[in-house]
């Protein structure tokens, strides 16, 4: 549609919009899809971007290939195959250190030969309970994880989408360097790239953790937390059975107290650590209610009531919240004699009373109006019961009520397979399409699931940044800002031109996606290179690393944003804790690459 602004005014227009969205993500009081989708809006109204051209964003490969990867990071969730391979990476850690050492080492390496959204994806879920376990604000843990995959990204040429993009460039440009044609390489960038990505660990867990949110007072957090009592029976075949208590690290559970073991033909009070696990112990505990959820889906484990065993076929029930009601014909009868079961083919897992540590058998706990019951139940449970008399209010918990632990290897094969082929030269549509498809065929996870662990957040504001750098570009705005630094740059000398180069894409990654700003500025940066008669695989280098390594802000990198939400950041988390890394991968990649690759 034709502009309703004179096409001189363009760039400067755009320029407002650009910096009215930072403010509005600054400030917070808005999400970041509602803050981009709205300059996106604008700018379709302005003319500086057509419809078409707009939406082409939201059929991204890389966009769709994040969509599908959330499946099946559903399916690795719902198997319990994430829960299994993290706690075998993290361990029990005993601080905050100590977990970020454990996740972010590792991390990093991994990124440097898969993309770094499915390992983003993979650890998201658990992380929360890795925290919680641990007794540590969550957001101490989100953000290092997306800043190690993005530092191990910049190690190879298949690490990140950015570094595939300028190298796809740099070999369609024929351009030569002392006779020979220039090539962008699988280890083109490790050089440069690994320093950076040892030094950027060092910062996370030395210099710049004590930089992250979350420093409030957990126990504060955690007496606000209501209190559940439940009691779960070691199976027939459970891999507890003969260990001890410690053993089956069920020994000083964040958030849960086992207060005793019932036996056939003893009670267990004062539990030890030594203690060992029988098939068939009824161990009782006390706890919030997300140490509790995770305590039911532990494998090994079943919930009961009144020493009878809940549904075997936990994996198709869901976990609700009821509270009973003041005229509940439950009041004044016990767990066992209520009939739950029978009536709403439901069964209690947890009790919490208001201001009371319940003790004695589940079953044979009294009700009160107001109890809230933890139940597994059917799909279904809330929407026929939302209006029940017996209950004030049902709620649904995301989880479903157990995972499908029998399908935890093929989850593990699955993923497997999609890191091979990724890794063998097949697309990542392609390879997280099979995959996605295969977790849904090998009932790794169901299509309601996989649906609902999509984060459609992340996706509308990924799709909607693409629109909004075609806007950037179609306006002008960037070729403006960008030649009149680097005009400035020139007279003070090469290094100060690869600083500007440097600086100009990390600005554009921080308002745009960092494969826009590498698009936008590779032509820039190639003709300033061939002016300055600049080593162009050098500056092409410097171009992909500056696009990567953008920290100080979530919509430069997917990943990024894939962790906002989670870990409860706003912008200034992200300017606070990420900008002196950025400024560190600045330094090391303006010092390095021309010792490296030549400045001529």
């Amino acid at each position: 549609m034709p502009s309703i602004l004179p096409d001189p005014l363009h760039p400067w227009a755009m320029l407002v919009l650009i910096l009215g969205m930072v403010g509005a993500l600054v400030s917070g009081r808005f999400g970041p899809d509602i803050v981009l989708m709205g300059v996106l809006t604008a700018c379709v109204l302005l003319g500086f971007v057509d419809p078409t051209a707009a939406v082409h964003g939201f059929a991204n490969h890389g966009l769709i290939t994040v969509a599908l990867l959330y499946v099946v990071a559903s399916g690795m969730q719902e198997t319990g195959a994430t829960n299994m391979l993290v706690a075998r990476l993290l361990g029990r850690p005993k601080s905050v250190l100590e977990t970020q050492a454990r996740l972010t080492i590792p991390v990093a390496g991994v990124s440097a030969f898969v993309n770094n959204t499915p390992i983003v994806a993979m650890f998201l879920p658990v992380l929360s309970g890795v925290a919680r376990r641990g007794g540590f604000p969550a957001a101490k843990l989100f953000m290092p994880l997306s800043f190690a995959s993005i530092l191990g990204g910049v190690c190879t040429l298949i690490g990140t989408s950015t570094n595939i993009v300028v190298a796809d460039l740099l070999n369609a440009s024929d351009l030569t360097h002392e006779g020979k044609p220039l090539r962008f390489g699988m280890f083109t960038l490790t050089a440069v790239g690994l320093p950076i990505a040892a030094a950027g660990i060092v910062y996370i867990l030395v210099l710049g953790r004590k930089l992250l949110p979350g420093d409030s007072n957990q126990s504060e957090e955690t007496a606000g937390q209501r209190e559940y009592m439940v009691a779960m029976r070691v199976s027939d075949d459970s891999a507890l059975a003969g260990k001890t208590v410690e053993q089956a690290n069920l020994r000083n559970l964040k958030g849960l107290f086992l207060a005793r073991i019932d036996r056939l033909d003893a009670t267990v009070l004062a539990v030890g650590p030594d203690e060992v696990l029988h098939a068939g112990d009824v161990l009782n505990f006390v706890g919030n209610l997300d140490s509790v959820v995770d305590l039911a889906r532990m494998r090994g484990l079943l919930p009961i009531t009144d020493e009878q065993a809940a549904s075997q076929n936990r994996t198709k029930l869901r976990l609700v919240e009821a509270v009973v009601a003041a005229s509940s014909t439950f009041i004044g009868r016990s767990i066992r004699d209520c009939g739950i079961r029978t009536r709403y083919e439901a069964v209690v897992v947890a009790v919490h009373r208001r201001g009371h540590r319940l003790q004695g058998k589940i079953g044979q706990i009294v009700l009160r109006a107001g109890d809230t019951l933890l139940l597994e139940a059917e799909a279904d449970f809330v929407r026929k019961n939302r209006d029940s008399h017996d209950f004030y209010l049902v709620t649904e918990r995301a989880e479903s009520a157990a995972p499908r632990h029998d399908r935890a290897w093929a989850a593990i094969g699955i993923l497997a397979m999609l890191v091979a082929t990724i890794s063998l030269g097949v697309p990542p549509l392609v390879a997280s399409m099979v995959a996605a498809g295969l977790m849904i065929i090998a009932r790794c996870c169901t299509g309601p699931q996989a649906r609902a662990n999509v984060d459609w957040q992340v996706l509308v504001t990924i799709g909607a940044a693409f629109g909004i750098g075609d806007a950037i570009d179609n306006t002008g705005i960037a070729s403006i800002v960008a030649r009149a630094v680097v005009d400035l740059a020139t007279p003070l000398g090469p290094w100060a031109i690869l600083t500007a180069i440097y600086c100009m894409t990390f600005i554009f990654a921080s308002v745009m996606t960092h494969n826009a700003a590498a698009v936008i500025m590779f032509p820039l940066a190639m003709s300033i290179s061939q002016q300055a008669g600049l080593n162009p695989l050098m500056v092409v280098v410097i171009l992909a690393i500056a696009a990567s390594c953008e920290f100080a802000s979530p919509i430069g990198y997917q990943t990024n944003l894939m962790v906002m939400g989670p870990g409860g950041y706003r912008w200034i988390d992200y300017t606070r804790f990420g900008g002196p890394l950025t400024i560190l991968a600045a330094i090391i990649c303006i010092a390095l690459a021309p010792l490296v690759y030549g400045m001529h």
